[in-house]
């Protein structure tokens, strides 16, 4: 068990939490949520020690371990993948490496025996024995194959890393597991294997995600953030909101009746006061409306941007014919011959661990790349709105966020353009802020107005939740249900996909595609299991495995 007591956290004058006493227990999943700027990560640092209070104290059960998803991705680039899992459990890891520098040891010593029998001791008490098949486990799970696990850390690109620092987490069974945002940057099959072992898992857990669809399959209790302290929720992330959203109305329907009879009481003295006959009664009335005391509702800190896509033009029955398209990036066959044609009623979702397909192929329908070989082409009564996964150049000048969404528009008037910004939550002086110094999630909201703004009645958007807290991804996810054009989208976000998707595509390692129509979790049932007995070879054809 680990606990928070009184404890208060400043920064400068500002107190981020304030008097929180809670307790996270042993086989519980906790989901720590609040909105963008409400301490998540940093109460999960006081938990870790990481960051100390300034009032209060954390206590955890003494003996128990504490394991914590580490951010920094250089911090192990100088050892073995393997080593740097099995780092997870330090103790075990340095009895390991004690081991094997006595029995290196030219000239072996009696004291030399001694302390290798204590270390081998403890060693077996830890199933040291069992950790490297243990770590090669956990890197297997998250789809680091078997030819990286003696590679060293700094030959590995930054996804690969991520799940290597997971892998370190998760590793040995800690008591106590804190997680940060642990889906960042997996693919959804190692999000899928996580949520198996997070489920799995009879220790404690604390998380803190944006994926809603993780939450709800892993979390067994929700605390949640908000003005400074910690509310706890039994049930997942739906169960959370249902509950926070009806205690909202039962609070406002109490206060409503006792508005009422507030209005009746006075109603009543006001009539009867003078009334000698009636001033016991009216008496009697002062003192009850005395003890009426309504409740305080104080509004959630929460912000929610209305995203509304409204194309200015209805779309017409032929939309895109795309025929035979091929790409080779780099001597790596990224698009094999892709063919299909889209209807006025699809909503497309591009899925699987092929990103850089995805990507490409985006960049060839908006006339951003040529392919190698085939064409596009674009209906009549279409138009495309684009928001790539890597939007540097959008940002990179000196313009306003008003001058620069103006240039987007045909309506070049300021009041209109700051309508748009005001949905996505920039008010005020932020509209005259330079777009160069915005947070990734403010580009992300400003590159949302500009599909917005745009009128278009085809969006493409490559993986759009990237930085965006989770009340703006459900506002997005609503957004794209509403949207009455055609979607082409990239997105790990599991919910987005299965609530907006009616038809699948994936693109497959050497560019061959699978195209169903189907909603997500029916693809993933008809075909999962049949992808995972198939092995891809560097041509791209399939063979059994």
């Amino acid at each position: 068990m680990i606990s928070a007591n009184n404890v208060t956290y400043r920064v400068g004058k500002k107190a981020l939490f304030e008097d929180v006493n809670i307790k996270f227990t042993e086989g519980n999943c906790y989901g720590l949520i609040g909105a963008n700027g409400a301490g998540k990560s940093t109460f999960l640092k006081i938990l870790s020690g990481a960051l100390d209070t300034t009032n209060g104290s954390i206590a955890i059960t003494p003996g128990q371990r504490l394991s914590v998803l580490e951010q920094d991705h250089f911090k192990y680039d100088e050892y073995p993948v393997l080593d740097t899992v099995i780092m997870g459990n330090q103790r075990l890891y340095d009895i390991m490496k004690e081991k094997e520098a006595i029995y290196s040891k030219e000239d072996f010593t009696e004291e030399d025996g001694i302390r290798a029998s204590e270390l081998e001791g403890e060693f077996a008490e830890m199933n040291g024995w069992e950790a490297e098949s243990d770590a090669a486990s956990l890197l297997n799970g998250l789809g680091i194959g078997t030819e990286l696990h003696y590679a060293i850390m700094g030959d590995l690109n930054g996804n690969e890393k991520v799940k290597v620092l997971l892998a370190k987490a998760l590793f040995g069974n800690p008591d106590i597991l804190l997680l940060d945002e642990p889906t960042n940057h997996l693919d959804l099959e190692a999000i899928e294997w996580l949520e198996e072992f997070l489920i799995n898992f009879d220790n404690t857990v604390i998380v803190v995600s944006h994926d809603r669809y993780f939450l709800n399959k892993v979390c067994t209790q929700i605390a949640d953030i908000d003005y400074g302290k910690i509310q706890l929720y039994a049930g997942n992330y739906d169960f959370w909101y249902e509950s926070s959203q009806l205690l909202i109305r039962q609070m406002k329907e109490a206060n409503r009746k006792k508005e009422e009879k507030i209005k009746e009481l006075q109603e009543f003295i006001s009539r009867f006061s003078a009334n000698a006959s009636k001033s016991k009664q009216a008496t009697s009335r002062k003192r009850a409306l005395e003890k009426i005391q309504l409740d305080e509702i104080r509004p959630s800190s929460r912000k929610y941007p209305y995203i509304d896509f409204r194309p200015n033009r209805e779309i017409g029955n032929e939309v895109l014919m795309v025929e035979n398209i091929s790409k080779t990036i780099d001597g790596v066959k990224v698009l094999d011959d892709i063919t299909f044609t889209l209807g006025h009623d699809d909503k497309v979702a591009f899925v699987g661990g092929n990103e850089q397909a995805k990507t490409v192929f985006f960049k060839i329908l908006m006339g951003e790349m040529e392919p190698d070989e085939g064409k596009i082409k674009w209906g009549v009564t279409t138009s495309q709105a684009y928001f790539p996964k890597d939007s540097t150049e959008e940002f990179d000048n000196d313009l306003t966020i008003v001058d620069w969404l103006t240039q987007f528009s045909e309506i070049k008037d300021a009041t209109y353009v700051r309508g748009f910004l005001g949905r996505m939550l920039f008010a005020g002086d932020d509209g005259v802020k330079k777009v160069k110094v915005l947070s990734g999630g403010e580009k992300v909201r400003c590159l949302l107005s500009k599909m917005m703004i745009s009128g278009a009645n085809v969006l493409i958007l490559d993986e759009p939740t990237n930085h965006l807290d989770m009340e703006s991804i459900t506002a997005l996810n609503n957004g794209m249900i509403k949207f009455p054009g055609v979607l082409l989208f990239a997105s790990h976000d599991h919910q987005i996909v299965q609530t907006t998707a009616n038809r699948i595509m994936e693109i497959l390692p050497g560019g061959k595609m699978i195209d169903k129509i189907t909603t997500y979790d029916e693809y993933l049932a008809s075909d999962e299991m049949a992808r995972k007995r198939q092995v891809y070879t560097t041509d791209g054809k399939l063979e059994d495995n």
